[in-house]
This record gives C-alpha cells, structure tokens and sequence, in this order.
C-alpha cells in the first residue's frame, strides 16, 4: 500500500501537490463539481502515463501524444466524462472504449466497482496493463479488439465511455447498454470540431444531449499489434 501512496502522490518538481492543486483549481473553475472525481485526479500520477519527456507537462491542462498517432486526453475533458458518466450515482459495470495510455481507465478504476476496456493498438494496452498494475489497480479487465464492436460477451454495462471520435454512435454499443444506463462518446467528423455526447438507454429507446465541443482522435476499425 506503500508503495501505491507514493506512486499516486508524487513527490517533487513537476509531480508536486502545488502543481497538482493548480490543475484542480482550474478544473473547478471550467465547471467540473464532483468532488470524488477531482479527489481521483489529483492523486494520481499522469506523468506515469505520458513519455519521460514529457513527463514534465503532465499537469497541465491539455492533451498530449503517447505515439501510435494516440493522446493522452486533457484533464478536464477526463473529469468532464467522468462526471457526467457518474451523474446519476455510482457504476458497477463500465465499458471503456479506447485504453491509450491507461490514464482514464485509472481514474475509472478508482470510481467504479468494474472496467473493462477495450484497446486495438496492442502495445499501448500493454504499457496500460503495467502502469495500472503498478498502480494496484486491479478492477480493469483488458480487451484487444475492435471497439466499434464493444464487448458483447460481457455485456450489458450500465456505463459505456468512449474516448475517441466515431462518425456515428455504434449500434453494438448501443445494444450493449443496459436499460438506464449511460454512454458518453464524442460524435462527429476528424479534423472538425465535434459533439461529445451523453445518451441514456430510457425504457422506450434512448435520449441524446450535446455536452461539449470537442476534438478527438478517430475511433478506427480492427485490432493492430
């Protein structure tokens, strides 16, 4: 337990808790009022999840590339989907499309009972796998695979988070959510500015409200080793 103390605290330079209370002070002020989900963010080390070279830029409010043509999503788009993912109370089951550098599936991990998140760039889920083992975050069940198909073996989940763009939402992800629950996934064209989206399976279909302008990277087809 220790250990996993000093790897979500930090310790000095760029991992102090002064840069890290700025970084929350600023999502306090872009709208974000959870306090759970802050408290998350703030303890866990993002600098563990980006290049040693740009370690020194982790807490800053913005995106960062981890390769692989991927990023690191910026702080408060990662709080922002988390909180409106948790709106309605807490979550037992979600599904995470697009693990990346493991980043929101850590934060996930530690507001939810279960994750299970599905990645099609096989290196990157594996350094995800390590910087959340390290972690001792062992509630995230990993998937290689194509995230327009989900995960239909597991389903339904009660949260589905989607972390890249899809031209329009999948209908696998749609059948995969179970009644109630919630779905947050960004819609629209690469290269344009897009919708992030939260839609509800109610009893008789789903609702659909714009969050967000934003931009992501494009949610693609088939596994890649």
């Amino acid at each position: 337990m220790r250990k996993q103390d000093d790897l979500m605290r930090g310790g000095i330079g760029f991992t102090s808790e002064r840069t890290r209370e700025r970084l929350i002070q600023r999502m306090r002020e872009e709208g974000v009022t959870n306090e759970r989900v802050l408290d998350v963010i703030r303890l866990t080390p993002r600098h563990l999840f980006v290049d040693e070279a740009l370690a020194h830029r982790a807490y800053e409010d913005t995106a960062l590339p981890i390769g692989h043509n991927q990023t690191i999503s910026q702080p408060f788009i990662v709080a922002h989907m988390s909180e409106r993912l948790l709106e309605a109370g807490p979550l037992d089951k979600v599904l995470e499309i697009g693990t990346g550098s493991g980043y929101q599936t850590a934060i996930l991990a530690q507001l939810v009972e279960r994750v299970f998140s599905v990645e099609r760039i096989k290196v990157l889920q594996d350094r995800a796998k390590e910087r959340l083992a390290a972690l001792n975050l062992r509630n995230v069940v990993f998937r290689w695979g194509d995230g327009w198909e989900g995960w239909p073996a597991l389903a339904p989940y009660n949260g589905i988070i989607v972390t890249a763009v899809a031209s329009e939402v999948p209908q696998a992800l749609l059948d995969q959510l179970a009644p109630g629950g919630r779905m947050v996934i960004p819609v629209g064209a690469v290269g344009e500015v897009q919708q992030l989206m939260l839609i509800v399976r109610e009893e008789h279909g789903f609702s659909r409200r714009v969050l967000a302008s934003v931009r992501f990277v494009p949610l693609l087809h088939g596994p890649l080793a």
